[in-house]
């Protein structure tokens, strides 16, 4: 938790939803943005339209590993890396 960096909030799934994991964003000035899960006897508050746009990054994330070199990690240098994730962006930006 403590190399978390300096965000307002966190947008997370239900896996996510603990009550020690809440309690540490809050500790660090972090807002959570996470279901509940179906189990839990009292419903937690979140942000639903926040929430429900957290599946626009999911879906980024879905088209940059159709490219094999960023999915399996193929560039060991992070510089080499980002320009292989910027580079894809762009393409799946501009199509």
């Amino acid at each position: 938790m403590d190399d978390l960096p300096q965000a307002q909030w966190l947008l997370g799934d239900r896996g996510y939803d603990a009550d020690w994991f809440r309690d540490a964003l809050q500790a660090k000035s972090i807002q959570p943005c996470i279901s509940g899960r179906r189990s839990r006897n009292k419903p937690v508050r979140y942000d639903k339209r926040r929430y429900r746009r957290r599946s626009r990054i999911e879906i980024m994330f879905g088209r940059l590993k159709d490219w094999r070199r960023i999915a399996t990690r193929y560039d060991r240098c992070p510089t080499t890396f980002f320009s292989a994730v910027a580079l894809a962006t762009t393409v799946i930006f501009w199509l």
